[in-house]
């Protein structure tokens, strides 16, 4: 526990940060080094379910019941 009693206090430079990220007009959660290793994955699983949707859902208008075949 005495690392986290002792640590570096951070505040003032995410505000410094954050702030200067607004000036630019960048989104505040793509704004720290750490943004692409979570915003990417999720981007991925959010149009990856967006075109699996769209596309089994032009094979049902077609009458196919499955992912593959005529089936």
């Amino acid at each position: 526990m005495a690392g986290y009693k002792l640590r570096e206090n951070r505040v003032p430079y995410y505000q410094a940060l954050f702030q200067e990220g607004a000036k630019k007009h960048i989104r505040q959660w793509n704004q720290t080094s750490r943004s692409k290793f979570m915003l990417y994955p999720y981007y991925v699983a959010l149009w990856g379910g967006f075109a699996g949707s769209m596309y089994m859902m032009s094979r049902m208008v077609l009458g196919h019941k499955t992912w593959f075949g005529k089936g």
